[in-house]
């Protein structure tokens, strides 16, 4: 098989990182994306490894970006569109620039991507956004992040739809408590209380993503698939 390029948004740390990884293992292309470029410093010494600074939100960067990659690389096969940013305040006190930073970061900005990414997909290809499960349910002062995540949902299958004559599968990953700092640290009640009796960790995240995008699973597209230890399907009561 031809060598395969991946583009991945958010890889400085946490999700990202670890699909970056996964992908090296695979011995794909890495193509890493993140706005903070301290968080990219040590990723260019490894093989098969490119990054640029990005700041997915601006039309005109995201094309530039794009270029530049069909330029060096020739083909895109695959998409990750994982950068995510979040503001955790009341929404009486949420401001509409804060408000305007999450959407166009973690919605517009995989809108921006998936469309030039697309444009460049002359193989078919594979495009899969990290959602996540505040998509479908909350807790207090998540509104920005929750309707970005949620508009990620309809985005994929909407893209689905409109990239199927291109041989463009499109899926997203909703992940639950994924665990990106000390896991160590974790109490027995955090893990206890999934169903999987553990919470979970961003390699889980990963080989979701290289599932999704295996060259021969054409036959999934539009889907949201939930990575969560079960938290979503647990009835709690107060007993």
């Amino acid at each position: 098989m031809e060598q395969q390029n991946v583009v991945i948004t958010g890889v400085g740390q946490g999700i990202g990182r670890a699909i970056l990884e996964a992908y090296v293992k695979e011995n794909y292309t890495v193509i890493g994306v993140d706005h903070d470029e301290d968080l990219l410093a040590d990723l260019n010494r490894r093989e098969n490894v490119h990054t640029y600074k990005v700041d997915i939100s601006e039309p005109e960067e995201v094309h530039s970006f794009f270029n530049s990659v069909a330029r060096a690389h020739k083909r895109i096969d695959v998409l990750i569109n994982n950068a995510g940013i979040g503001r955790w305040v009341p929404p009486t006190e949420l401001s509409v620039k804060d408000w305007d930073i999450v959407v166009n970061t973690n919605l517009r900005g995989s809108f921006l991507c998936a469309r030039e990414a697309a444009k460049r997909m002359s193989h078919g290809g594979r495009i899969v956004n990290i959602s996540s499960t505040r998509a479908s349910m909350s807790e207090p002062n998540s509104e920005a992040y929750a309707a970005s995540k949620a508009g990620l949902l309809g985005l994929t299958h909407s893209l689905a739809a409109s990239l199927a004559a291109k041989k463009i599968t499109v899926n997203a990953i909703s992940p639950g408590w994924i665990e990106t700092g000390d896991y160590a640290k974790l109490r027995d009640v955090d893990h206890l209380q999934h169903f999987s009796g553990r919470v979970g960790m961003p390699e889980d995240i990963a080989r979701a993503c290289l599932f999704l995008t295996d060259p021969a699973n054409q036959f999934i597209t539009g889907e949201n698939i939930v990575i969560d230890g079960g938290m979503t399907r647990k009835m709690i009561y107060e007993h």
